[in-house]
């Protein structure tokens, strides 16, 4: 996935792309109505393709994990993030499940479902053309593990 001009603003609700920039500010546009506002260095902004989730063994991406969450929906949307927290810990684990269930907190994993649908929703999620040919490769192992099956 790629994530690269998506930010997340703390105390600004939804997600942003950075359209300007000035001496003492950036210029942002909300993906969700459109609206253009400064933020400042006082606010502390968060570039998507910097995020990650805690895991056991390490971390993983955010656009990894999006990237199996659009694997998963074939495309559609997922969970809605105001399911009840046990739902949306549940579907997370089917997701990334060496998840670390002690450093993720519900509020974090409310906000990557509510993410991935804001970007579904706006058509930002676009697959890199190396993960198009990881999705193609997958699909054509899964068929050929079906056929087997069948045998």
């Amino acid at each position: 996935m790629d994530l690269t001009d998506i930010i997340s603003i703390s105390g600004k609700s939804g997600l942003h792309t950075i359209v300007g920039q000035s001496k003492n500010n950036v210029i942002v546009e909300s993906l969700i109505d459109g609206k253009r506002f400064p933020t400042f260095s006082t606010n502390r902004i968060s570039a998507l393709k910097d995020i990650s989730i805690y895991t056991i063994e390490g971390e993983t991406l955010l656009s990894d994990v999006y990237r199996k969450i659009h694997e998963k929906e074939k495309g559609g949307k997922c969970i809605k993030h105001s399911e009840d927290a046990s739902k949306l810990r549940a579907y997370l684990e089917e997701i990334v499940p060496d998840f670390d269930k002690e450093q993720v907190y519900n509020s974090d994993i409310k906000k990557l479902f509510q993410w991935y649908n804001i970007l579904h929703d706006t058509k930002k999620l676009k697959l890199k053309k190396s993960d198009k040919k990881e999705v193609e490769k997958e699909v054509k192992e899964e068929k050929t593990k079906d056929e087997a099956k069948e045998k």
